[in-house]
């Protein structure tokens, strides 16, 4: 019961802080609140037994992409007007609307698991090892892997190429 209780913190901090990624006005603020929801996804894998995930999640995502994400927000230096957006409604009706619904949310999955066997209760030790993961990671997931290192190169590259010509346009005003 315990688990299930930590479980469902966790999960209501992700979701709350996921809801800030989306709904912060400064970029700053939304990696930030992308850092905990990585923290607390790796919770979830420490939760699963499976510590190696778990590491990597923070080490690789947390640290390394967060902190790449921070560099191009800095790099792109965005004024407050240019990430500034009308707002369409007002924040205690959004918070309000966002907090019933994860009330409600909350309340189905609770009483639902109550009248059920934890789907992970059967598990005596974690099946994946290091071994397996470095196997699918070479083998069968090879092609997103790279595909996904290739997009944040680009999205590097994009950034930097963006803060030369705006450098370059800000001393030709002057």
């Amino acid at each position: 019961m315990g688990e299930l209780l930590l479980f469902y913190l966790i999960a209501a901090l992700m979701v709350a802080a996921a809801l800030s990624v989306v709904g912060s006005r400064l970029p700053i603020y939304s990696v930030l609140s992308l850092l905990v929801v990585m923290g607390c996804q790796a919770v979830f894998f420490v939760m699963l037994h499976a510590y190696f995930v778990a590491a990597i999640q923070l080490l690789l995502y947390a640290g390394a992409v967060l902190v790449l994400f921070l560099f191009v927000i800095m790099l792109l230096q965005l004024s407050p007007e240019a990430v500034a957006y009308p707002r369409l409604l007002s924040r205690p009706a959004i918070g309000i609307t966002a907090a019933f619904g994860l009330f409600l949310i909350l309340r189905t999955v609770f009483f639902r698991s109550l009248a059920q066997e934890p789907p992970l209760a059967d598990l005596s030790r974690p099946h994946s090892t290091v071994e397996a993961i470095a196997h699918a990671l070479m083998t069968k997931y090879l092609l997103p892997f790279e595909l996904t290192s290739l997009l944040i190169l680009a999205a590097l590259i994009g950034a930097v190429t963006l803060a030369k010509q705006q450098a370059s346009d800000s001393r030709l005003k002057r």
